[in-house]
């Protein structure tokens, strides 16, 4: 098992985003024809443009179940499959490679020898006492993994023509529209506080050493 999450983390981290996004496009799209790019079918882009379809949220999926329209709503998932699996492997390779070396410098811990001394049970020695402090890097690095997936991702946005906000800052970028650019910045700006927030607060809840006052 810890061989295998090594190799799934070192594959994963040293894959290109747009390297991935081609590779997985072309096997289940070009090969398999199962999830195609785009946001959206035809079929359905007609459809939420005619009168009988309703706009609540702008959100497809959500819009579909609320129009009672789950052709629709599985036809945005499928669209969406390959952009999340893209993001998903990429980011949990990063998760699982840092959590590996986390974990194994914390069993190296004098207080982890400690508690197997006292002849504590292996479980409770990794649940109780080595997972909380190996958790801490990762809860940093799930922080900076939340900003940047809500920051947009042109890349894989680019590459399964799923218009987002990554693409939108780029084109108003390149339009010099400076109104949109420093809306995007201060709307990166914000989630970088809240997740630091956040993050902080679980620190506190996963390390008892660490309080908040």
């Amino acid at each position: 098992v810890d061989q295998f999450a090594r190799i799934f983390s070192i594959v994963g981290t040293s894959f290109p985003t747009f390297v991935f996004g081609l590779l997985v496009l072309m096997l289940f799209y070009g090969i398999l024809g199962w999830f195609p790019p785009g946001k959206m079918s035809e079929w359905v882009n007609q459809l939420v443009l005619s009168p009988e379809f309703h706009r609540y949220t702008k959100l497809l999926t959500i819009d579909a179940l609320l129009n009672g329209r789950l052709d629709v709503f599985w036809d945005a998932i499928k669209h969406m499959f390959l952009p999340i699996l893209t993001l998903s492997y990429i980011s949990w390779a990063t998760f699982v490679r840092v959590t590996r070396s986390s974990m194994l410098e914390t069993l190296r811990m004098e207080y982890v020898i400690t508690a197997r001394a006292k002849g504590l049970k292996e479980k409770d020695v990794i649940n109780k006492h080595a997972r909380p402090n190996a958790m801490i890097p990762i809860t940093t690095l799930a922080g900076f993994q939340v900003v940047s997936l809500l920051g947009g991702v042109v890349i894989t946005e680019t590459v399964f023509n799923y218009p987002g906000i990554g693409q939108a800052a780029a084109a108003a970028a390149q339009q010099l529209d400076v109104v949109t650019v420093l809306g995007f910045a201060i709307f990166n700006g914000l989630i970088l506080i809240i997740a630091n927030l956040v993050v902080d607060i679980l620190y506190a809840t996963i390390d008892p050493r660490v309080r908040l006052s």
